[in-house]
């Protein structure tokens, strides 16, 4: 079975400009779209659940958001069934970002993390923002000082920097200068995403741009791998 569209948004999810959303909703055929507001949890969850409740009932469709804040609750059947029947899994990132460390920490090695990559496989979207796209990564970049740590290790030969636009160019240096030899990183800005689609390769979509790097240099879109 082939994968489904896989978005990898940089960052202020939900807002004007995220129109690749609606785009993923016609393409998945989705009613309801099952968001983790895990990375959020430090900033106030429910307050990303509000966002991402009233941005896509804008769009026609419904948000079902389990409470997965713990580790626990990735251990949980109930939990774990919502998202393995998914035809569309939100994790988000919240108004900053979100913590990658926080949300490895709850869905490393979880039934609800396979029950994730399962419904994926399977045709449905996986879509990731700030913290929630980042964590994705075998290699993943800690947003504190730019260096990296171990992610969920779903995606490989590659990484990516959130919010890329709010970074400074030393903090961006320092991730491109520390990546290993020949792996790219990409980094996406806010509003906008990096997706992947089988059969039809990498594409940008929303209001900015993504920026492309390895060896130290910049590159094009063509230095991604395929996800698989």
């Amino acid at each position: 079975m082939t994968a489904g569209p896989l978005c990898l948004v940089g960052g202020a999810e939900w807002t004007d400009g995220c129109d690749f959303d609606a785009t993923l909703l016609q393409e998945s055929g989705a009613g309801t779209v099952v968001v983790l507001a895990t990375a959020a949890a430090y900033e106030g969850a429910g307050v990303a659940v509000d966002q991402a409740r009233a941005w896509f009932t804008g769009l026609g469709v419904e948000v079902a958001a389990p409470n997965v804040i713990t580790r626990p609750d990735a251990f949980d059947a109930a939990n774990v069934a919502a998202v393995r029947g998914a035809g569309f899994i939100y994790l988000a990132g919240g108004p900053t970002g979100g913590s990658p460390m926080h949300l490895r920490s709850v869905l490393k090695d979880s039934p609800l993390f396979d029950g994730m990559v399962e419904a994926w496989r399977g045709g449905a979207v996986l879509a990731g923002a700030g913290a929630g796209g980042g964590v994705l990564f075998d290699h993943m970049v800690d947003t504190r000082g730019g260096a990296f740590t171990v992610g969920l290790g779903l995606l490989s030969g590659f990484t990516m920097i959130q919010r890329y636009d709010t970074w400074s160019s030393e903090k961006v240096h320092r991730t491109v200068d520390l990546a290993a030899a020949g792996m790219p990183v990409a980094g996406i800005e806010e509003r906008t995403a990096l997706v992947h689609r089988a059969g039809s390769g990498w594409t940008i979509e929303g209001a900015g741009t993504v920026h492309v790097f390895r060896n130290g240099t910049q590159a094009d879109l063509g230095a991604l791998p395929t996800p698989v």
